[in-house]
């Protein structure tokens, strides 16, 4: 349920984005194409750039036909360029203004509304035009019913070529006008030019400049365009996840495993994304993890070992110590007080409980636990030779020299010289016992313990020594040494061989 989940929620922001975005689309052609012509849909704006427009294509008229030689006698506009001859016109020479304004009107053609175009900003507007003579009389219009040629326009005209505008009522109601100057260059006068004319434009105030853009055309084919790319989108989800939440499945599948206590299962690393990132972090967590809890397996197996040794030895002190030590108090009074025949028996009494008294102190100290871990090799080796010859009165000569070793290595060295020396106090009741750890020249650590007691045969370790040696060699084969055992009637001496290979890659011992 977690995956499908999050597959649905990813194919959804799939399917958001591709609507956004065809919004944003359609956002950026309605700001690009409708509000542009919604702020140019001011009427009185429109009719100053009609009469400005017309009246300045009549003028460039006005200027071309007024080189000398072509209409009255009026002196030639300077910079104005020859054009060919135009054919003569009934009346022309010898034509005023109003001849000049009337052929110039005729010759720009329907490039002017009052020549007979529509208006050329917006399409479908009722606008009417006029051409008048500095005199308000009409030359030209593009409504000749309207605005009868040879009346006299009903408008202010503005004074010195300025241009005017306001509004009136007419029949057919109020009405909005502008009015522009057609212009002639002359070679005199304060201002350089002539107003020869006018240029008049009219609609009525209530026209719609253009009808109010509506999006309402735009809505059908963003449901189509929606209706195609959202299944699209929808599936190009669910395919492109698909892959993604297998590999969060698998990994979720492989995470409850782990926290249910089972550390073999890994993930398969797959890719090079950021999901491969951590399945792989996810295999190294888990693997020191495993190695973590592993460790913390065996500490706790050791502790309770060295626990349980604890324990043992505490027993053994208490019961077992205790009867011995009543036992020889008791061979000792008897030997004293019974009589002649009676004696040897006693003193053998007397012996075999300092013996086994002697021995078990021996065993004592070989279930002591001793703090390697705290204390270090030497350190613990120091003390293991001292509470020997403390507690049992043995002589321990000990040359330890300091060595490199693992763990595992340090435990196992430990507890063969421990093992060694209990056996030595336990058979051979020696009187001096030579501990000695160090390197060789070829690298190897050489530890070895030698006693000067009663020897034995090493051919029969098993009758006579239980697992003592046994578990010795065991020890230093697990770490791929060897151990070397060599006994006569002048004493005993083992000796453990540690390459460094083998003390790398040992395994912890058996404590």
């Amino acid at each position: 349920m977690w995956g499908s989940g999050l597959r649905g929620r990813m194919a959804a922001s799939y399917v958001l984005v591709t609507t956004t975005a065809v919004f944003l689309v359609e956002a950026v052609i309605a700001a690009t194409f409708l509000i542009p012509q919604a702020n140019a849909s001011d009427l009185a704006a429109v009719l100053q750039e009609q009469a400005s427009s017309d009246a300045q294509v009549i003028g460039l008229e006005v200027a071309r036909l007024s080189v000398p030689g072509r209409v009255g006698d009026r002196p030639a506009v300077p910079d104005v360029p020859d054009v060919p001859d135009l054919p003569d016109l009934p009346g022309r020479a010898g034509a005023g203004d109003r001849e000049l304004l009337r052929a110039a009107v005729a010759a720009a053609g329907r490039r002017t509304l009052a020549g007979g175009a529509r208006p050329h900003a917006e399409p479908g507007l009722a606008m009417l035009e006029t051409v008048v003579g500095v005199d308000g009389v009409i030359l030209a219009a593009s409504a000749p019913r309207i605005h009868p040629l040879g009346t006299e326009l009903d408008v202010p005209l503005p004074p010195l070529g300025r241009e005017n505008a306001g509004e009136r009522r007419t029949t057919a109601g109020p009405a909005v006008w502008h009015v522009s100057p057609i212009l002639r260059k002359e070679q005199v006068g304060p201002l350089g030019v002539e107003v020869i004319g006018y240029v008049h434009v009219q609609a009525p105030a209530d026209a719609e400049v253009e009808s109010a853009p509506s999006l309402a055309p735009m809505i059908v084919p963003t449901l189509l365009v929606l209706g195609l790319v959202l299944p699209v989108g929808l599936v190009f989800g669910l395919l492109s996840t698909r892959r993604l939440i297998g590999r969060l499945r698998r990994l979720a599948a492989v995470t409850t495993a782990v926290a249910a206590g089972d550390f073999r299962p890994r993930v398969e690393v797959s890719g090079s994304d950021e999901v491969s990132t951590l399945e792989q972090s996810f295999n190294v967590m888990t693997d020191r993890l495993g190695a973590a809890v592993e460790s913390a397996r065996l500490t706790a197996r050791t502790e309770a070992r060295q626990a349980e040794r604890g324990r043992i030895a505490r027993e053994l002190h208490d019961s077992i110590s205790q009867d011995l030590f009543s036992l020889s108090l008791l061979a000792a009074g008897m030997r004293r007080a019974a009589p002649e025949e009676l004696r040897g028996q006693a003193e053998a009494m007397e012996r075999a409980s300092a013996r086994a008294m002697r021995e078990m102190r021996a065993l004592l100290l070989e279930l002591r636990p001793v703090a390697l871990e705290d204390a270090g090799l030497l350190p613990a080796l120091e003390e293991l030779c001292r509470a020997y010859e403390t507690r049992l009165g043995v002589r321990v000569e000990a040359a330890l020299e300091e060595v490199a070793l693992e763990a595992a290595a340090e435990h196992a060295v430990l507890r063969l010289v421990q093992e060694a020396l209990g056996n030595a106090v336990k058979h051979a009741a020696p009187s001096r016992v030579e501990v000695r750890l160090g390197r060789g020249a070829d690298g190897a650590v050489t530890v070895s313990v030698s006693d000067d007691g009663s020897g034995f045969d090493p051919a029969d370790v098993a009758g006579r020594h239980g697992m003592g040696l046994t578990l010795m060699r065991e020890r230093v084969t697990e770490l791929g040494g060897r151990l070397d055992v060599r006994s006569d009637a002048n004493g005993t001496t083992v000796t453990a061989t540690l390459t460094g290979a083998g003390a790398a890659a040992g395994a912890v011992g058996r404590a």
